[in-house]
């Protein structure tokens, strides 16, 4: 109980945002610093998924984005398919103002599938729809195809203390590109190619360091990544009671939720 109540001290008072000065500049590097969860409901095909942002266009304390995103899942038995719905309220820093900012609530639906290529390579594609509320704008959509790509180094699989190559490629485009106000958006949002080195703890635990380059038809940019992966077992008390020759297994990590 109390490691659980210092660590939501500690997210509230690390993810506040402070206004900066979000001028894009292409030759700073960024850094964005992330909490990835996800759980299910005990045996059900249930569960729930999310993340925590903090962006920054340095390394810290100047505002890109403030980000907290969650939703349901739903994995239908018998599949490795897994559906999800769910709502992000996101905080931007403005481009136009030293000390401003503009709120952004988000709808989500997503589908992701894995895929094993051999005995090493295994792939995430994942696929989602978004609806944007965004302060000042009129209703926006935006649609996102990521691939994810993960290749254990010092292990032929994952499992606890597995050294892993993390990549993956995500394409946005936009659905409306009408924002309001005689505004317009691209149909090209943006692309981000991400290459990361991980470690796999447990299977409950994973985190990750890598660098991010992020393109739109405006500008391009590096971003560091720091990333806790976590995934939240419920019935751990039940699983220390499983018997070495049960034909029940533990379930592990999952490669990635970005």
């Amino acid at each position: 109980m109390r490691r659980g109540l210092f660590l939501w001290t500690f997210i509230i008072f690390f993810f506040t945002p402070t206004s900066g000065n979000s001028q894009i500049n292409e030759s700073q590097t960024g850094a964005w610093y992330m909490y990835f969860f996800n759980t299910t409901f005990k045996k059900s095909s249930w569960g729930f998924q999310g993340d925590i942002q903090y962006r920054n266009l340095n390394l810290i304390g100047d505002l890109e984005q403030l980000l907290f995103r969650g939703g349901i899942s739903y994995q239908p038995k018998q599949t490795q398919i897994k559906l999800t719905i769910g709502y992000g309220n996101i905080t931007n820093g403005t481009s136009t103002s030293i000390n401003s900012i503009n709120l952004e609530n988000r709808i989500y639906q997503e589908l992701m599938f894995p895929i094993k290529f051999g005995n090493r390579i295994q792939t995430n594609h994942r696929f989602r729809s978004e609806q944007r509320f965004i302060e000042g704008q009129d209703l926006r959509t935006r649609y996102r195809y990521n691939l994810f790509i993960n290749i254990p180094l010092n292990k032929t699989s994952f499992e606890s203390k597995t050294l892993y190559l993390s990549i993956y490629d995500e394409l946005f485009i936009n659905g409306e590109l009408n924002t309001g106000d005689d505004e317009k958006v691209n149909f090209f949002d943006r692309n981000r190619l991400y290459t990361a080195l991980g470690y796999m703890i447990n299977d409950q635990i994973k985190l990750q360091l890598g660098f991010m380059s992020q393109r739109t038809s405006n500008w391009n940019r590096t971003q560091l990544q720091l990333s806790f992966h976590h995934n939240i077992q419920h019935c751990t008390k039940k699983m220390n009671n499983i018997k070495p020759n049960s034909s029940q297994s533990i379930p592990t990590a999952s490669i990635r939720y970005k």
